[in-house]
C-alpha cells in the first residue's frame, strides 16, 4: 500500500511541474493512461541482467516436505567443474536444439519401428549432445551412503550413474566415481526378471544381458549415451527419505557432455522413474522451483506438504507416442496485457509438454510469430541485436542506463494464466543482445515445449496421482 501511495503522490508532483513550467514537452509520460500501462510492463536497470560471479543462496525455508536443493550446472553455486569448462551461450542454445529435435524424433516414433538393437544404436565415440541439462540435486546411493550430483529431468525415466569398473569409459564427474561392490546393498537384476522388459519403454532400447544380468542402454541427443548394468540400491533424499531396492541404471560406458554430474534422476511418467517407484510415499507428486539465476539456488520437493495455496492448477495430458512426457493443454499468450490473435486450434495440433531439462520454450510456427510481432511492438523504441543462435529477437541495449519490457502470461486448459517471471522473458548473452528467450518449432505439426527459462521462479507442481499440473508465482528468487 505505501508503495502504491508513494507513486501516487510522485505522479501527482510530476504532473504538477508539468502544468507550471513553461514547456509541457515529454509531460505525457506522466499521465494516468500510461500509469496504468505500466502494470503491464517490467521496468528494470541494464545492469542488473549482468550475471553475478558470487553464489548468493536462497533463504532457507522450513518445509515440511523432504526437499533438495538445487543448484545451476554452470553457475557459481555449483562446484562440478571449473567456470572455464562453462560452455558459451551460443553452445547451450545449439546443445538445447538438439535435445528438441531429439524429443520430437521421440515423439514421432514407437517402439515397434525400432528394428536395430542398442548395441547397434549406441556410438563407439565421444558422445557431443546431450542437451543443456542445467539443473542438479544432490542425492545418496549405496550402504555406506555416497553423495552423487545428479542431473534432474521430468523428459527422462530411468535413474542411472556412472559406476566402476569402466569397461568402456566413463567421462569427468565432481564426486569418486560409484563403486557398487563397495555398497552392502547393490544387487543386480537378472535377464529373466520381468522388471528387466521395463527398460524398453523406459530408455526407448531393448535391454540386453551379460553374464545373466540385465543390460540397459540409454540415448540422448544424437551421441549422447549411458550403458550399464541395471540394479537396484538403496537411494537417500534425506535423513529419514530412505528407500531400498531402488531400480537404476550402474553405467560402465557413458560418453557426452554431462558437465560433471554424476548421471541423471528420472522424474518423467514411465513406472521406472522416481515418481513411479516412490509413489507409496509421495503420490507421485513433487514440485520444484528453478532460481532467478544461475547465482541462486532453487529446490525440489517431493510430496504435497509444501504445495502452495495460490497454485492453480491444469489438467495433465498425454500425448501419443509420448506416454513418459507430462503434456499441458496451452490455449493462448498474452503480451502486454493483450490476448494475442492466435486460435487453440494452433496449440493443439501437436500439443505441449512442460520439460525441466529444455532451455528455451518452443511454440508452434504460428504462435511464435504473433509473440514475436508483438513483443517487437513494444519494444519498437530499442534498437535490434543481432540474433543469438536460435533467438532471433534480440536487443541492443549497451548504450540504456534502464529499458521496460511487456509482460508475458501463458494461459492453459481449465481457465489458469500463468505470468512469466521477468527472469523468464529474456535470455542475456550480454547488454548488446538481450533476447526473447522463446523460438518458434519448424511447424505448427511439432510438439510445443515449456522449457525451463520460463519455470524460473514459478513453483511448478507435478501431481501425477491425480494427473494435473500446477504453477503459482513466487516459489523462490
Amino acid at each position: 500500500m505505501a508503495a502504491i501511495i508513494s507513486s501516487t503522490f510522485l505522479s501527482a508532483s510530476l504532473l504538477l511541474l508539468c502544468l507550471l513550467s513553461a514547456s509541457r514537452k515529454g509531460c505525457v509520460a506522466f499521465e494516468q493512461p500510461e500509469l496504468a500501462a505500466e502494470t503491464h510492463h517490467h521496468n528494470l536497470q541494464v545492469s542488473s541482467l549482468l550475471p553475478s560471479s558470487v553464489c548468493n543462496p536462497s533463504k532457507a525455508v522450513d518445509k515440511k516436505s523432504p526437499s533438495l536443493t538445487v543448484i545451476h550446472k554452470h553457475g557459481p553455486c555449483s562446484q562440478l567443474r571449473p567456470n572455464s569448462d562453462a560452455p558459451t551461450h551460443a553452445e547451450i542454445l545449439l546443445h538445447d536444439q538438439a535435445r528438441v529435435n531429439s524429443i520430437h524424433s521421440r515423439l514421432a516414433r514407437t517402439l515397434n519401428n525400432v528394428k536395430e538393437t542398442a548395441a547397434t544404436r549406441i556410438p563407439a565415440k565421444d558422445g557431443s549432445v546431450v542437451g543443456s541439462g542445467n539443473y542438479i540435486v544432490t542425492v545418496g546411493l549405496g550402504t555406506p551412503k555416497k553423495d552423487l550430483s545428479l542431473i534432474f529431468d521430468t523428459g527422462s525415466d530411468l535413474t542411472w550413474t556412472q559406476c566402476q569398473p569402466c569397461a568402456r569409459y566413463c567421462y569427468r564427474q565432481k564426486e569418486p566415481i560409484f563403486n557398487p561392490s563397495q555398497s552392502k546393498s547393490y544387487l543386480n537384476i537378472s535377464c529373466s526378471s520381468s522388471i528387466c522388459g521395463s527398460l524398453s519403454s523406459a530408455t526407448g532400447n531393448p535391454p540386453g544381458c551379460s553374464s545373466s544380468t540385465c543390460v540397459y542402454a540409454i540415448q540422448y541427443g544424437d551421441s549422447s549415451f549411458s550403458v550399464g548394468l541395471f540394479g537396484k540400491e538403496r537411494l537417500t533424499l534425506t535423513s529419514t527419505d530412505i528407500f531400498d531396492n531402488f531400480l537404476f541404471g550402474c553405467g560402465e560406458n557413458n560418453q557426452g557432455l554431462f558437465g560433471g554430474a554424476a548421471g541423471l534422476l528420472g522424474l518423467g511418467r514411465n513406472k521406472l522413474s522416481f515418481p513411479s517407484q516412490t509413489a507409496q510415499k509421495y503420490n507421485k507428486v513433487f514440485s520444484y522451483c528453478l532460481p532467478s539465476s544461475a547465482s541462486s539456488t532453487g529446490y525440489l520437493s517431493f510430496g504435497n506438504s509444501d504445495i502452495s495455496n495460490s497454485v492453480k492448477f491444469t489438467p495433465l495430458v498425454t500425448l501419443s507416442g509420448g506416454a513418459s512426457f507430462y503434456g499441458v493443454g496451452i490455449t493462448g499468450i498474452s503480451v502486454g496485457g493483450k490476448r494475442l490473435p492466435i486460435s487453440s486450434s494452433v496449440f493443439a495440433t501437436a500439443g505441449t509438454i512442460i520439460d525441466s531439462g529444455t532451455v528455451i520454450t518452443r511454440l508452434p510456427t504460428t504462435a511464435y510469430s504473433a509473440l514475436k510481432t508483438a513483443f517487437r511492438q513494444g519494444m519498437s523504441k530499442y534498437p535490434m541485436g543481432k540474433a543469438l543462435s536460435i533467438l532471433d529477437t534480440c536487443y541492443d541495449l549497451s548504450s540504456y542506463n534502464s529499458f521496460s519490457i511487456p509482460k508475458i502470461s501463458i494461459s492453459f486448459s481449465g481457465g489458469v494464466e500463468v505470468e512469466i517471471a521477468l527472469a523468464g522473458i529474456l535470455y542475456v548473452n550480454s547488454p548488446s543482445q538481450v533476447c526473447l528467450a522463446f523460438a518458434g518449432n519448424n511447424d505448427d505439426s511439432n510438439v510445443g515445449i515449456l522449457g525451463n527459462v520460463q519455470q524460473k521462479t514459478l513453483q511448478v507442481v507435478y501431481d501425477g496421482a491425480n494427473g494435473r499440473v500446477g504453477f503459482a508465482t513466487g516459489g523462490c528468487s
